[in-house]
């Protein structure tokens, strides 16, 4: 019969699907799963989007305003223990003078001993870079500077080793104090105007050798 009842679905559709010729069960099947509560929706919300402040970085990084100062006074170091190296650019050029104006009591402090860079260097290293207590930041920034005076020492073995007083040595020597002083005066200006923003500057060839330094 079941058989029967199927084969002539397949022949007369239109006479198979007629209400009557349906068991009264299904109706009332359907009846009570239209009636029946709505089930709850499964809502999916939008993912939050989540802010990382730089004082929470890998949870050891900070750039609150200590940091930053600190972080910044820093970049100081290099440069006044390379402002040499600038003899050629500063009496030619008057707006650097101008620019440096402010800082030549400072400079004159530091160039007082002859030992002075060599206990910064100490000071810096020892107590600030190896420090726990002090933010991945600053120790970042704090071996930045140092790595930077420590390459000080090739043009100063170089200078040392020639010393030419006149002719294409001597304007070589000229070029490359003045190359070296521009840089050092870039990375003190990029170095500690980003340090002050809050940001993270990455001297070239310097911030690679920083952080490996770093613990």
């Amino acid at each position: 019969m079941a058989m029967a009842s199927l084969l002539s679905c397949s022949v007369t559709p239109k006479t198979c699907f007629n209400r009557s010729h349906l068991p009264s069960s299904l109706f009332s099947s359907q009846r009570s799963f239209f009636n029946s509560p709505a089930k709850p929706t499964l809502q999916i919300s939008k993912p939050k989007k989540f802010l990382v402040s730089a004082n929470n970085s890998n949870g050891d990084d900070s750039a609150d305003l200590p940091d930053r100062l600190i972080s910044a006074i820093c970049y100081f170091y290099p440069f006044f223990d390379g402002v040499q190296y600038g003899k050629y650019v500063i009496t030619q050029f008057t707006p650097i003078q101008v620019l440096l104006q402010p800082l030549f009591p400072a400079i004159r402090v530091f160039k007082s001993f002859p030992f002075n860079g060599f206990l910064v260097f100490l000071t810096l290293y020892f107590i600030v870079v190896r420090n726990p207590n002090f933010s991945r930041y600053v120790r970042f920034n704090t071996m930045q500077a140092i790595v930077l005076d420590v390459l000080l020492i090739f043009p100063d073995l170089l200078e040392r080793s020639f010393n030419p007083t006149e002719g294409i040595g001597l304007d070589l020597i000229q070029s490359l104090d003045s190359t070296v002083f521009l840089f050092l005066l870039v990375s003190l200006i990029y170095g500690s105007g980003s340090c002050l923003l809050g940001q993270v500057p990455r001297l070239p060839i310097v911030a690679e050798a920083a952080e490996r330094q770093i613990p």
